[in-house]
């Protein structure tokens, strides 16, 4: 499956929906890799068929496209420069008008709203004083007798004038007061604009300082760039004695059920620390049909895994005729996620994908779940995008990283298997 990716450079969403970060970030750069190797190649191409006559070289064609400069009166190119030009103003009389207009928009709309504030708290405060009186006069004047009621009404006009002549006065203060933090706000901002107009020019300390900065940058990639390369070291020197204990011993037992020599074996054996591929493994009996691109429906899968899992023994204990207690049928992640839901950290199951030709490993973390797509569209079992070891059987991958973690970062050992709730089990289907 990867190498059918690298091969299209294309990715279907949904699958690469599957894929978690780890996943996501080695798909990205084995795709980079590839690209870098095709232009490479290409380029080593055009270069041998040059020299050797085969193709002349690239000549540049001419483009049709030109510029044309609008003239002056005296045949040059016309050329105007503000502020020299008859009748204009000089840039820095410009400058200051657009500074100075700056300013004072900024100080009025500032001053506008400290307005609209200072007027809602002078309407507020004389409105509930006068709600307040009115209150107190009309307890008031239920008490006296009918005929003080004229004297209680005048006595009510004339508070409600002096309220009204107060209010008067405090608007008239509050817009004066604010008419002077506009023009203060507004030298404020012109000499702050000003200042930050004349620092905008970069100083020589400032251009040290920036490749200075520059410098370190560099630096400090470089050292991570260092510090991945041991890390990827350090897991290819970990992982080597295991693949021996897990891939070689799962192609042994493969040789073994096929009668192949012991000579073979060895010589598989010997080829294994190298960095080119395993040997495909002969599935035995032939193919009766032809596999679609990509699983279109579980009828499809069914037939899929029928036709080439079963005699690879997929999903079955080693040397037994047992299905192992962690593989499990078509369920989806939901399904995986709510049997894992109450298993410790390690707990695992394997389940047929409906995304690509394999499997999908689903990983009890402490919080959450993983899942990890595990490619079988050739005639080996491995992580897509995670892990670069080949197994010649699923129980030879599963038993390897029972041993070995999956990724680096996570960590991911496993542990627990997760077996079957139900009946008839989930797999039903697939060995019917």
């Amino acid at each position: 499956m990867l190498q059918q990716i690298l091969h299209d450079m294309y990715i279907d969403p949904e699958l690469l929906a599957e894929l978690s970060d780890v996943q996501k970030h080695i798909l990205f750069y084995k795709m980079r890799e590839e690209q870098l190797r095709r232009w490479r190649e290409r380029e080593a191409w055009e270069a041998l068929a040059q020299v050797e006559g085969l193709r002349p070289p690239k000549v540049k064609r001419a483009s049709d496209k030109h510029i044309q400069w609008l003239l002056g009166a005296d045949g040059e190119v016309w050329v105007w420069i503000m502020g020299e030009g008859p009748g204009d103003k000089p840039y820095e009389e410009i400058s200051e008008e657009l500074i100075a207009e700056r300013a004072r928009l900024q100080a009025q709309q500032e001053a506008e709203e400290l307005w609209r504030q200072k007027e809602a708290e002078i309407t507020k405060k004389f409105r509930d004083a006068l709600a307040n009186e009115k209150a107190r006069i009309l307890a008031e004047k239920w008490k006296v007798e009918m005929e003080d009621r004229k004297a209680a009404k005048v006595l009510e006009e004339r508070i409600h004038e002096e309220f009204k002549r107060k209010e008067e006065e405090e608007r008239k203060r509050g817009e004066e007061q604010i008419r002077l933090q506009e023009e203060q706000r507004a030298k404020e901002l012109y000499w702050t604009l000003k200042q930050a107009q004349l620092q905008s020019l970069p100083s020589e300390k400032e251009e040290r300082e920036w490749e200075e900065q520059l410098r370190r940058s560099k630096a400090a990639d470089e050292e991570r760039s260092r510090r991945a390369q041991r890390a990827r070291d350090e897991y290819q020197r970990h992982s080597l004695g295991a693949i021996q204990k897990g891939t070689v011993a799962g192609l042994s037992s493969r040789f073994r059920e096929l009668g192949q020599s012991h000579d073979q074996e060895a010589r598989l054996y010997h080829h294994l620390p190298g960095p080119g591929p395993l040997s495909p493994l002969a599935v035995p009996g032939s193919r009766t049909w032809e596999r679609p691109l990509r699983p279109v429906s579980r009828e499809v899968i069914v037939r899929w895994f029928k036709e080439e899992q079963l005699p690879r023994r997929a999903g079955f204990e080693r040397n037994t005729k047992a299905i192992a207690p962690w593989f499990h049928g078509i369920i989806s992640r939901e399904d995986a996620e709510d049997l894992l839901e109450n298993m410790t950290e390690g707990a695992f199951l394997v389940r047929v994908s409906e995304k690509i030709w394999g499997y999908t490993l689903s990983y009890r973390l402490q919080k959450g779940f993983k899942h990890f797509l595990v490619d079988a569209s050739g005639d080996f079992y491995s992580f897509l995008g995670v892990d670069p070891n080949r197994h010649a059987t699923l129980t030879d991958l599963i038993d390897f990283h029972k041993e070995e973690i999956i990724t680096v970062s996570g960590g991911e050992l496993l542990q627990e298997p997760c077996g079957q709730r139900d009946s008839p089990p989930d797999y039903h289907l697939l060995f019917e």
